[in-house]
């Protein structure tokens, strides 16, 4: 059985359209089982049915004309139970349906059995034969397996868009992907290309060493150059925070960084395509191995780069539309920063792709421009899209193909509420964080690169809750040197004096490591990471923690946290190191006094320790979402398990209010950096728990302040007495729901179905 499997799913993936997949499948299928019919019905979400796709033993025309609601006929049976179903007479069960078009009425026995991939209906496959008999256990195990076996490839096939439901040809569809940037847009679908495959690049020795040194250097060049246009075309639309970016992309193509790299490989026998596929590949492989989000997304920029440096050297500039339409929405397998800058902004409307997440670049710059964008939507079938008029839902993560009337004409008055709601919350920014009853909230927000250090905030948030320092790690060939972190660190002391600004040490291992510091586990997640890393390795620490004290020197507004800490141990060796770095740098004339030092709440193990934490350090800062990951045992990353990935939960809920309670019994301040603070009923519940302050992206700040400057503290405090009393993450859901519609709330929630 193993061996039909193999050889039914090589085929299968092999083929070259719809037509010979299905064809294929179906034919294979019923040779290996010897009946006498394979039909395959794939399911249509928009019409909540199957219809025959492909079939060997009915009659062909039936094809694309038999369709069945989920529940109706004996295939809609199988649909709607998600198991199979085996009959010995077929025509004498009451579920059993006629199609006259199929001569279906010449077989008895019967056996369906459900595609289901990750939960979602694919579609049914069925055998049938003239016999009157029950297959046996081993013909519903053959297909069961084929069944899972297909699933996968199906899939995959509808996200590149080689296998499409009917509904794509005329009828409305829609798409889920990942909300990046908050917005609704409606307009029209433009396709664009990755300007050149790395992976298509054959491996040749080259002739003439220098002559393909040279034009990489040519091909850079003209790279940069495209970096530089893009850049002064987003010039008087976005701030000088966000321009950085395009900064940090010419130092990647610089001598220093991917040009060294890759004369290096041809110098090594490598001719400049390929050596430049290599350099980037291997960049792209370690980062996308990283358990960060915000970190993992930078192997899109280099893949990018990667890409438009290869278009030049295969002498094929990067493809872009003549002309955009107005209400661009633009759409590709992945988007890049550089492909934003040319599009004219007074045509973009919105942004959708295949790949990414809310941490990539072109997301941080799609909310500093007030883009709608949905990322990783995995399922979006590229080839027939370009042209279609559609719908985005940035709050959702959703894109409507050809929208229904109806549909469009609601969008249409949700778009025109948002609009009238941004300019009402735009005036309130300057107005304290602070409930009616005269609860004070501070407001504080997260930042990484220099893109996302917004200073223009400083009048409207308490400080930075979280700044990430492993970038600059990130983006060299080596460790920075104290000099160079010194700077970085100054950079944003500076920008935000006199307010705190929390800075995390170096937190990465397991699977985010460096390429010049690889580290390879069976088990990443719980494995050599965070502080287990900096504290085996102290020079590495220790440099870190002198640039950061240099950098802190007479501004006096550094906090230190400490990540991934399991145990009271790792902090005291923490602190040794802190306190000798604070002896040498007073040695060298530099005098500082100990900053605050904070210990980041993400391991379970952590919220039974907090009295002897407590004993050590000055502040507590609860990472919730890596704490929501650790207590539910699932990998957000993972599309398997995602959808259990809720930081609602009642034991992350009833977690999170156990150390809240503890903190302040121990006299320590303890805020909440995490996607829970930047969500307005959310940042309610953690304000009711008595959290000191909530840290948030950027775009999330307008929503959470108004919501706390119309709820009262004690309104909030009766909300979390009544939801830490729900059992359910769907029935939390709907009583915050419930009462914020109540409060009349709601619009600050995302629009919901």
């Amino acid at each position: 059985m193993l061996e039909v499997l193999r050889r039914v799913i090589q085929e299968v993936n092999g083929a070259r359209n719809l037509n010979a997949a299905l064809s294929t499948m179906v034919r294979r299928i019923r040779k290996a089982m010897r009946t006498d019919v394979c039909s395959f019905y794939l399911y249509d979400k928009t019409l909540e049915s199957l219809v025959l796709m492909e079939t060997i033993g009915l009659r062909t025309q039936a094809v694309g004309n038999v369709i069945l609601p989920v529940g109706e006929g004996l295939v809609g049976r199988v649909a709607q139970r998600s198991e199979p179903l085996n009959l010995e007479d077929a025509q004498a069960n009451p579920h059993f349906r006629y199609f006259e078009a199929t001569g279906e009425e010449r077989y008895s026995s019967f056996l369906g059995v459900p595609i289901i991939h990750q939960r979602r209906m694919l579609g049914v496959l069925v055998v049938q034969q003239a016999e009157k008999r029950r297959y046996d256990d081993e013909d519903e195990a053959f297909l069961v397996t084929m069944a899972a076996q297909l699933a996968g490839v199906l899939a995959h096939a509808l996200a590149t868009g080689n296998l499409t439901r009917p509904a794509l040809a005329g009828g409305q569809a829609m798409f889920t992907g990942v909300a990046a940037s908050p917005g609704m847009a409606i307009g029209e679908a433009v396709v664009i290309a990755a300007p050149a495959d790395l992976n298509s690049v054959p491996d040749l020795v080259p002739s003439d060493v220098e002559f393909e040194i040279a034009r990489l250097k040519e091909a850079i060049g003209r790279t940069q150059e495209e970096i530089r246009a893009a850049a002064e075309r987003l010039v008087n639309r976005i701030s000088t925070q966000e321009l950085a970016l395009f900064d940090v992309y010419q130092q990647m193509l610089g001598e220093a960084a991917l040009s060294k790299e890759v004369e290096k490989r041809i110098r090594e026998g490598q001719w400049a395509p390929g050596a430049l596929a290599d350099v980037v590949r291997r960049h792209v492989q370690y980062l996308e191995r990283v358990d960060d989000d915000y970190l993992r997304e930078r192997a899109a920029d280099i893949r990018d780069l990667g890409r438009r440096v290869l278009a030049h050297l295969q002498e094929d500039t990067p493809t872009t539309p003549e002309a955009y339409p107005d209400n661009t929405i633009l759409v590709g397998d992945e988007i890049s920063v550089a492909m934003l800058g040319e599009v004219p902004r007074d045509k973009l409307v919105g942004l959708v792709s295949v790949r990414g997440s809310s941490t990539s670049h072109v997301a941080i710059v799609a909310r500093a421009m007030g883009i709608p964008t949905v990322l990783g939507m995995v399922d979006l079938p590229l080839p027939r899209l370009s042209g279609a008029p559609v719908v985005l839902d940035g709050h959702r993560g959703r894109l409507f193909v050809r929208p229904v009337a109806e549909l469009k004409t609601r969008y249409e008055s949700l778009i025109a509420e948002e609009r009238a709601l941004s300019e009402l919350l735009e005036y309130e920014q300057d107005l304290p964080s602070e409930t009616p009853d005269e609860h004070a909230m501070p407001l504080m927000v997260n930042t990484g690169l220099a893109v996302e250090a917004t200073a223009q905030l400083k009048n409207r948030i308490s400080g930075v809750g979280l700044y990430r320092t492993e970038v600059p790690f990130m983006i060299t060939e080596r460790f920075p040197g104290e000099k160079e972190q010194t700077r970085l660190y100054r950079e944003q002391l500076e920008s935000f004096s006199p307010l705190p600004v929390v800075m995390r040490t170096l937190d990465i291992g397991g699977d985010k490591d460096l390429p010049y510091f690889p580290i390879d586990e069976a088990n990443p997640f719980l494995g050599w990471r965070g502080m287990r890393v900096t504290l085996d390795h102290p020079e590495v620490l220790m440099v870190q923690l002198r640039a950061m004290l240099r950098a802190s020197r007479e501004l006096d507004n550094l906090y230190v946290l400490l990540p991934m800490i399991t145990n009271v141990e790792e902090v005291d060796e923490a602190l040794k190191l802190l306190d000798r770095a604070i002896i040498e740098l007073g040695e060298e004339g530099v005098r500082v006094e100990r900053p605050p030092v904070g210990v980041m709440v993400e391991v379970p193990a952590t919220i039974y320790q907090m009295d002897a934490l407590a004993e050590r350090v000055d502040f507590f800062s609860v990472g919730s979402n890596d704490l929501t990951q650790y207590l539910l045992a699932v990998d957000r990353n993972n599309p398997r398990v995602s959808g259990l990935y809720d930081a609602l939960h009642p034991a992350v809920l009833s977690a999170l209010d156990e150390l809240s309670r503890d903190a302040r019994r121990l006299g320590r301040p303890i805020s909440l950096c995490g996607e829970l603070a930047g969500d307005p009923g959310g940042a309610l519940l953690l304000m009711a728990m008595g959290f000191t302050s909530l840290s948030m992206n950027a775009p999330s700040l307008p929503k959470v302040r108004a919501a706390i400057r119309r709820v009262t503290l004690a309104d909030a405090q009766q909300l979390l007495n009544e939801v830490l009393r729900l059992a359910t993450p769907t029935q939390v859901h709907q009583h915050l729901e419930a009462r914020m519609d109540e409060w009349q709330l709601s619009h600050l929630m995302p629009p919901r179905d």
